[in-house]
């Protein structure tokens, strides 16, 4: 029916789960080492685990990935070579990225390495997979939240692989845009420490102080687990390479067990056909038995969002049906398989002892030390058998074996053991080729890697303490905001593109009649297909009397389309594009002059971030931070959507009564669930002056104008006391683990 078919990919938190994988009909695992893991609760794989793992599944002829998906901070840096460079050479088959800083590293220290983008970077069109492929991607995980039509459209634009998910737990952000257990306590969701506040129960109210109806907790963040499997053949008719089951973090019978009934159905649509489709009633009821979190759904791949997918009710696993346990446990996780082989061994006196191992068209053959003529007792038949039968730690069983030899000769057993090491490395790796994989990837001695510098020095850091005298900058989203900024002299002003668009001419003659010359542009948070013709709405108007110099950007997405326009815009990455280290630094000078630093970053690790040359860093000294941007609606979740008004405010109150604004936007259908206090760092001005800041940036959300002028009144010296009392100074001083 096709000449390629599609991989399954299933996850693998241990070595057990890894193996009940593969006998369960597995194409390709990924798994998580002891280091740079987004999940680094689970159990996880020694440096030692993994290269068996890797020797292991590539007898089998399976693939194995790596996730190094976390954000890395520059302390950190300096383990990555030494940790990925014995996989590389061990033959990794590619590695799941969310750092672009990482990125960037990888794809220069490690070159015959495939880089894929994890779901961690939230690509969700073909603007951002294709700015990816220009930096080396062979792979994208795309965002979850993207439609069957989209991921046909990313597949027929870029050509790329895409590996996307079709079974096992959801977040309720967009994976890589929430800070949501970051800001509340510590525990970064993009450092694999994810507390899962959106599976705890919440008050949705109209107004923060809306009183509280008995009854009306509920769950509106839990998304119910996805399960695919009766969409098996428009998945595979959509283009997707690779079918990745979640769950790194559960047993390795749940691994065995979802990966072997997917296997079938995969199977039965190719030997089958469409038409002859059918996932029993009893297949169903296994999935369901498996750790499931409450209930089913198919994901985002034919709705946009939903009060379906939504758990509501109290989001605990159900019970694993024990009975099915066990069954799963004995069809695949009792033994590692062994490769059937047949032996012949040559031991003549005088001539290098030979050993060749056969399977099918599979042939390797070895030689070792002089075979010798015995001086004492010979050795027998049966003691060369003895020896090159101990295949435990190969992964072969010899099922024929043919020994030619002379009378009384003498080998010592170390040799001959030596002989079968050499013989079963050697036949593994004919067996790689024969697959198309790599066993061993020989580094070229003319350019070796360890020659090169583990950690690039980037930038000269900053010396002394002389203070310098940031620019100030601030981003208004209403007109009420904007009136008030032009009563002050700022020296750059950031205006909301979807204010801008709605407002377009009433924005214009405001800053004409105030001599505001230049603006940039704050685009999206997340941009989608249907935003085409937002973006060539938004293009016919940077021409206007009052030019656009440049954008602030969100997302690769915005990136690839600003650097697409034929004129010479400024380009300024956002928080959410974390520039975590000094590699990201350099990733991103390639093509932004201008980088914010990230929320979870402390005072210490910007200071060790913030270069004297490009590109420059700014930070945000005011606003109220964005804790999780999602595709699902709470207004829609709980039928009060108003689809008349293109934005709408929400708050979701907690167990502590601490309530957050959660803003509906529906010119683009998220929202942002934002932190219950303002981020201030009007008490830090000094020492951020010292880390050679390039800019301070004001955000104004929902300030009214009175608010923002006494703000402003402080940063501009009018005011000497900062007029908001109840404030978070977020990571500044503790940063993440």
């Amino acid at each position: 029916m096709m000449d390629k078919k599609v991989e399954l990919l299933a996850p693998a938190g241990n070595y057990q789960a890894l193996v009940g994988a593969i006998n369960a009909g597995a194409d390709a695992i990924y798994l998580g080492g002891e280091k740079f893991s987004a999940r680094a609760y689970a159990a996880n794989f020694t440096d030692e685990e993994i290269v068996k793992a890797l020797h292991y599944a590539h007898i089998w002829g399976k693939k194995l990935y790596l996730a190094v998906n976390t954000l890395v901070k520059e302390r950190e840096f300096s383990l990555l070579y030494d940790y990925i460079s014995p996989f590389y050479e061990a033959g990794l088959d590619g590695v799941i990225i969310q750092d672009l800083g990482v990125w960037h590293y990888m794809r220069e220290m490690f070159p015959a390495l495939a880089l894929h983008a994890s779901t961690q970077m939230a690509i969700t069109g073909e603007m951002g997979a294709m700015f990816l492929k220009q930096e080396g991607a062979s792979r994208i995980v795309p965002a979850r939240e993207l439609s069957l039509t989209e991921i046909k459209n990313i597949k027929q634009k870029t050509a790329l692989e895409l590996e996307c998910f079709i079974h096992g737990a959801m977040c309720y952000s967009y994976s890589g845009q929430c800070l949501f257990s970051s800001i509340l306590g510590g525990r970064s969701g993009n450092r694999g420490r994810c507390a899962q506040p959106c599976r705890l129960p919440y008050h949705v109210l109209l107004s923060a102080d809306e009183p509280v109806q008995r009854g009306s907790e509920f769950y509106p963040l839990s998304l119910k687990d996805m399960c695919t499997i009766e969409f098996i053949p428009k998945l595979i008719q959509a283009g997707i390479d690779s079918f990745k089951i979640e769950g790194r973090m559960k047993k390795p019978e749940y691994v065995a067990g979802v990966t072997a009934i997917y296997r079938k159905y995969i199977d039965a649509y190719y030997q089958n056909g469409e038409d002859a489709y059918l996932v029993t009633r009893e297949d169903m009821d296994k999935l369901r038995k498996l750790y499931i979190r409450t209930e089913l759904q198919t994901g985002y791949y034919d709705k946009h969002n939903g009060k379906d997918m939504i758990t509501l009710g109290q989001p605990g696993y159900q019970g694993a049906d024990d009975n099915l346990l066990q069954e799963i446990a004995e069809a695949y996780l009792k033994e590692e398989k062994t490769y059937p082989v047949s032996m012949h061994g040559i031991f003549r006196i005088g001539e290098p002892a030979c050993l060749s191992l056969e399977s099918g068209n599979i042939r390797a053959t070895v030689y070792g030390h002089l075979v010798e003529p015995a001086q004492k007792r010979p050795l027998t038949k049966e003691d060369i058998l003895k020896q090159l039968h101990k295949t435990g730690n190969s992964y072969f069983r010899i099922t024929e074996d043919n020994i030619t030899m002379d009378d009384h000769i003498f080998m010592p057993v170390g040799q001959i053991n030596e002989l079968r090491r050499s013989a079963a490395m050697s036949f593994a790796q004919e067996l790689s080729k024969a697959y198309g994989l790599t066993l061993k990837r020989i580094v070229d001695m003319q350019d070796p890697l360890q020659d090169r510098p583990k950690t690039p020095q980037i930038y000269e850091k900053p010396t002394g303490s002389a203070t310098t005298s940031p620019q100030l900058h601030v981003m208004v989203c209403t007109h009420a905001q904007l009136e008030a900024v032009c009563q002050y002299t700022c020296d750059r002003v950031y205006i909301d593109s979807d204010y801008y668009i709605q407002e377009f001419d009433q924005i214009s003659r405001l800053l004409e009649q105030n001599g505001i010359l230049a603006i940039y542009l704050a685009l999206p948070y997340v941009v989608r297909a249907k935003d085409v013709a937002y973006f060539q709405e938004l293009y016919t108007l940077l021409h206007a009397s009052v030019s656009v110099k440049g954008f602030l950007v969100r997302n690769l997405e915005s990136v690839f389309w600003v650097r697409s326009l034929s004129e010479d815009y400024e380009l300024v990455t956002d928080t959410g594009l974390y520039c975590y280290n000094a590699q990201a630094a350099r990733f991103f000078e390639q093509f932004s002059k201008e980088c914010y630093l990230p929320y979870e970053l402390n005072n210490k690790e910007c200071r060790g971030l913030l270069p004297q040359t490009a590109p420059k860093m700014s930070v945000v000294v005011y606003g109220t931070i964005p804790m999780m941007v999602s595709a699902n609606c709470v207004r829609k979740t709980t039928d009060m959507c108003q689809k008349e008004k293109k934005s709408q405010k929400s708050y979701l109150r907690d167990r502590y009564h601490t309530v957050f604004p959660v803003l509906c936007n529906c010119n683009h259908c998220y929202n942002i669930i934002y932190n219950s206090l303002p981020y201030s760092l009007h008490q830090k001005q000094e020492e951020l002056c010292k880390l050679g800041v390039f800019s301070f940036r004001l955000d104004f959300v929902w300030e009214d104008q009175e608010q923002v002028k006494e703000i402003l009144d402080y940063y501009t010296g009018k005011r000497n006391v900062f007029p908001v009392s109840d404030y978070t100074t977020g990571h500044y001083k503790r940063g993440v683990e």
